[in-house]
């Protein structure tokens, strides 16, 4: 393939043989005449083997930077690599690196069985038909499909659908898999075996996966690093462990009060869920005595105080914080 090329010629030059799996540098995407910028000079670098969260809120630039990763847009200016092939100069060979399952999209043919949609996008991608056959059953059986290889997809479940997709998407073997939200709409059973299935790409057989999704806590899980971008530029690119540990620096407290909570106004970094009959109150302080103020406003509101608590933020909160903060 590919990909053993570019790293002899590396090896051969006495340069170091393992380049970034993905690498981009100051991509930028203006569009239209008013030269609004979706993304602005970004810059990044995975490393092989890495599952590689890459999140944003809508709008935020995400989706323009993995069309232009996968080939399907121009950058206005700057470069993007997939194991060292440029994809705007070497597309044909920089997509033999590249498999892709896109959230929202019908990624296999519903009226085809299964081992029918493995075996055709092997031969998309030139592989023999015995050759797509073998694959396709390895893949299949991996992904407990293998009883069902012969039924149409139209009539599976949504969690079967998705596995097929994943299946469709590794079928020739790439070195860097693109999952769009590979397990929003699956089932408890379903979303294990994906993220099952994730863990095994990356730590047993080297892929890189590129992870995209709103399901913070499928991040936390599974991605090795997390980078966030926002208003078209990279807020944050960080190892997952090093981003929590930096919301963690500063104490998130949770305070449950009778009530609704009406008129009751809060400290600034405080919010308030109500609900029928409790109010759930929430926010992080720097110092564990500012709370003692945030309790005395309770007291002089009246309100009965259920119980109240120190948490660990989570990954959503620090996602939370980042897209709310002036980009750094």
């Amino acid at each position: 393939m590919a990909r053993t090329d570019v790293v002899g010629d590396i090896e051969r030059s006495g340069r170091p043989a393992e380049v970034p799996a993905i690498e981009i540098s100051g991509l930028t995407k203006v569009y239209g005449a008013s030269e609004t910028k979706a993304v602005d000079n970004v810059s990044l670098s995975v490393p092989p083997g890495t599952v590689f969260g890459f999140l944003g809120p809508n709008g935020a630039g995400k989706t323009t930077t993995i069309k232009i990763l996968a080939g399907l847009l121009s950058a206005t200016s700057g470069q993007v690599r997939l194991n060292g092939l440029d994809v705007a100069r070497q597309r044909a060979a920089a997509m033999e690196q590249f498999g892709a399952v896109l959230e929202g999209s019908r990624n296999t043919y519903w009226t085809l069985s299964a081992m029918q949609n493995l075996v055709y996008f092997g031969r998309l991608q030139g592989m023999r038909t015995s050759e797509a056959r073998s694959r396709a059953e390895e893949l299949l059986r991996d992904l407990d499909l293998w009883d069902r290889r012969d039924e149409k997809v139209g009539g599976y479940s949504r969690g079967m659908q998705q596995k097929v997709a994943v299946a469709a998407s590794l079928i020739a073997d790439p070195p860097i898999v693109l999952l769009d939200e590979p397990t929003i709409g699956l089932d408890v059973e379903a979303t294990r075996t994906v993220k099952d299935w994730i863990r095994t790409l990356s730590k047993d057989r080297g892929k890189t996966i590129l992870l995209t999704t709103h399901q913070m806590d499928v991040v936390e899980e599974l991605c090795d690093r997390v980078a966030v971008i926002r208003r078209g530029q990279v807020v944050t690119d960080l190892p997952t462990d090093q981003l929590l540990a930096r919301s963690r620096q500063r104490d998130k407290y949770e305070i449950r009060i009778d009530g609704t909570g009406d008129g009751l106004v809060l400290p600034e970094g405080f919010t308030a869920v109500s609900g029928e009959e409790t109010t759930l109150i929430s926010g992080r302080l720097e110092d564990p005595q500012d709370l003692y103020p945030v309790v005395d406003r309770l007291r002089e509101y009246g309100a009965v105080i259920e119980w109240m608590a120190q948490v660990q933020p989570d990954l959503e909160d620090v996602f939370l914080d980042l897209i709310r903060e002036p980009a750094r």
